[in-house]
């Protein structure tokens, strides 16, 4: 037990220089697509470059079964993924996942802010807490948010969140019990003499 707390009292975290009780506040809208655009661009990006030398490979491999089959004159299908293709479409998927925890949910986690959070000045934090989410509710976020995405449902997501008040919740924000917060828009300043 510690001195404060046998005298009665709790320790309270002095915030940072850059919080404010403004820092609640939703993230505006243009903010987090722009940041969403910067952190969705990173995985992506890693995924094409490890996918790249895989292309012509597995396009060679595929006009090569349609063409076996096409020669034995039978009617077959032929599927896109095999014992070949798989494991590359498997190691492309792989590079998406990590780079995309790498960039989404332990930063997240660690700092409350991704790299392009960070770059557009937003951060994530705990609906009850209003610290950063910790990182169960970091990847559930994460998490969420990737495979609705690439289900196309999360397009849906994204729109009913620019119209979700107060928070500007997305579904990914729901499953973690979290919202994006930015600064609190600049109040218009009065000028001398003004009426």
């Amino acid at each position: 037990m510690s001195p404060l707390t046998e005298a009665g009292l709790t320790a309270v975290r002095a915030p940072a220089p850059w919080e404010t009780e403004d820092d609640a506040y939703p993230g505006a809208p243009i903010r987090r697509i722009s940041a969403r655009l910067v952190d969705g661009l990173l995985p992506v990006a890693a995924a094409a470059a490890v996918a790249l030398p895989f292309v012509e490979p597995a396009r060679d491999h595929i006009e090569a079964k349609i063409a076996a089959v096409e020669s034995a004159g039978v009617t077959e299908d032929v599927w896109l993924v095999d014992g070949t293709t798989g494991p590359w479409l498997a190691l492309v998927l792989g590079v998406f996942l990590l780079v995309g925890f790498l960039v989404e949910a332990l930063p997240t986690a660690l700092w409350g802010r991704t790299p392009g959070k960070a770059l557009c000045g937003l951060r994530v934090v705990d609906m009850g807490t209003r610290d950063r989410p910790g990182i169960g509710a970091a990847v559930i976020r994460w998490f969420t948010h990737t495979v609705l995405w690439w289900s196309v449902i999360g397009l849906i997501g994204v729109v009913l969140a620019l119209f979700d008040r107060p928070w500007r919740q997305g579904w990914h924000d729901r499953a973690a019990r979290t919202f994006v917060a930015g600064r609190r828009p600049a109040r218009p300043r009065r000028t001398a003499g003004a009426g």
